[in-house]
């Protein structure tokens, strides 16, 4: 990742959907990956981002798609809450508080993740991104592609 992992002041905390924001939608299953889906989680998280996966995802489904995300190498700092001790409770909300929402359900939809990059950071930046892919049987397989020669479609 370039730029570190690290906090600063313009660090915001990014609640993300995951079922038609990070894969395609197949729910239950998990669909394929968003075309810069994760080399963008990933430079965001190497900015000092904080990313929480905010999902109607539950129980097994969630427990997959965490568990995707991860072999892709992106791990939350929260999963459907505001952090990782929060317990949940019917006396609170539970209305993530983040900063930044990115979901397909907004109001325009999801422009994806080239033109989510660019709005969160125009400065731009050159990164890698490893490809996991699930078979039919979640099996994975692993692939370092570089995210320009992705985007221009070679390999």
């Amino acid at each position: 990742m370039s730029g570190g992992n690290f906090i600063n002041a313009d660090s915001k905390v990014i609640a993300v959907d995951f079922d038609g924001t990070i894969v395609t939608h197949a729910y239950p299953q998990i669909g394929k990956e968003m075309l810069f889906a994760f080399a963008t989680l990933k430079e965001l998280q190497g900015r000092g981002h904080k990313l929480i996966l905010w999902t109607f995802r539950s129980g097994p489904l969630l427990d997959e798609a965490v568990e995707y995300c991860k072999k892709n190498g992106v791990e939350f700092y929260a999963v459907n809450k505001n952090y990782p001790e929060e317990e949940f409770s019917d006396k609170i909300s539970r209305k993530v508080n983040a900063d930044i929402f990115i979901d397909d359900r907004n109001v325009g939809g999801f422009r994806g993740w080239s033109e989510t990059w660019q709005m969160l950071h125009p400065d731009g930046g050159n990164f890698f991104h490893v490809v996991v892919n699930p078979d039919a049987h979640n099996n994975y397989t692993k692939e370092e592609v570089s995210f320009f020669k992705r985007f221009l479609g070679r390999k």
